[in-house]
């Protein structure tokens, strides 16, 4: 006979399944007045499969599509109430080649609290988070990340670039073997060469960014926690909660991704770099 012992420990090693998480419920005010949700602004071209015609790409699909190359088969876009262009747009997912679900807030903290309200949907599975705004290399970064997180057993692995300027970027301090010792956010000055703008994190990271946003601590404290400082809308960050996370003891691990480049659009400079196609990944 089978022991069942053997089952739930064959249950235990078989890794959790991947979703993505996307917030996509902020409202462009860098950028403003706008013509659609910058998630669906084009940025670029791609080739129709069936046409063989170019037809446009636009600000969120780069993002997909990575978790595409990852072997993710569902995502998750939190929107804010009268964004309707963006499940207009993508609609199930066909188009990208994954199963995307619509999350629908009437408002948020910033992008932490966003996040947040997927929580029922993904407390039990490892998360692939990106931001639709920020165009990043290499094609393979999720991959490379779920990988590093199966390796190392961390709660979140972050995928750090090379940043031309931090006085605009979180960056990681991380010792010889990846791991991340502090997060420093948008320094004005520092020896710090590398930033995060993409991550995998484990059901721990989800349940300590659940019960984060509701300790007493984080509530008194949220002037002090979002601000322009860490946030050019002075909303609350998610570089915040890894901060926090990083001083409650859980393990975040990075992977370099040299040579690749990376452009925030939310930014009208930045904005017009990606139409005119100088930076696109």
């Amino acid at each position: 006979m089978n022991d069942p012992n053997d089952d739930r420990k064959a249950a235990q090693q078989i890794p959790l399944e991947v979703v993505g998480l996307v917030p996509a419920a902020g409202m462009a005010t860098r950028l403003q007045p706008f013509p659609c949700s910058k998630e669906v602004f084009p940025v670029g071209f791609t080739v129709d499969e069936k046409s063989g015609l170019p037809r446009p790409k636009v600000a969120a699909q780069y993002l997909l599509e990575k978790f595409r190359v990852a072997g993710i088969t569902k995502a998750f876009m939190v929107i804010k109430a009268g964004k309707w262009d963006i499940p207009n747009y993508f609609r199930e997912g066909d188009v990208i080649g994954l199963s995307l679900a619509y999350l629908v807030i009437a408002g948020s903290l910033g992008p932490p609290d966003t996040l947040d309200r997927a929580y029922p949907f993904i407390e039990q599975k490892r998360v692939a988070f990106g931001f639709p705004d920020i165009l990043f290399g290499p094609d393979d970064a999720y991959a490379r990340l779920i990988q590093r997180q199966e390796d190392t057993g961390a709660d979140v692995v972050l995928g750090l670039h090379l940043i031309e300027d931090p006085r605009v970027w979180d960056m990681a301090d991380c010792d010889e073997g990846g791991r991340v010792r502090d997060l420093v956010m948008k320094p004005a000055s520092t020896t710090l060469t590398h930033g995060w703008c993409c991550a995998v994190w484990t059901p721990r990271f989800s349940a300590f960014l659940h019960e984060f946003l509701r300790a007493d601590d984080t509530k008194q404290n949220m002037s002090r926690l979002a601000n322009r400082a860490n946030d050019p809308s002075g909303d609350l960050a998610v570089g915040v909660v890894l901060q926090a996370a990083l001083k409650g003891g859980l393990v975040v691990q990075s992977v370099k991704f040299p040579g690749e480049r990376y452009l925030d659009i939310g930014t009208p400079e930045n904005l017009l770099k990606a139409v005119r196609g100088l930076d696109n990944q």
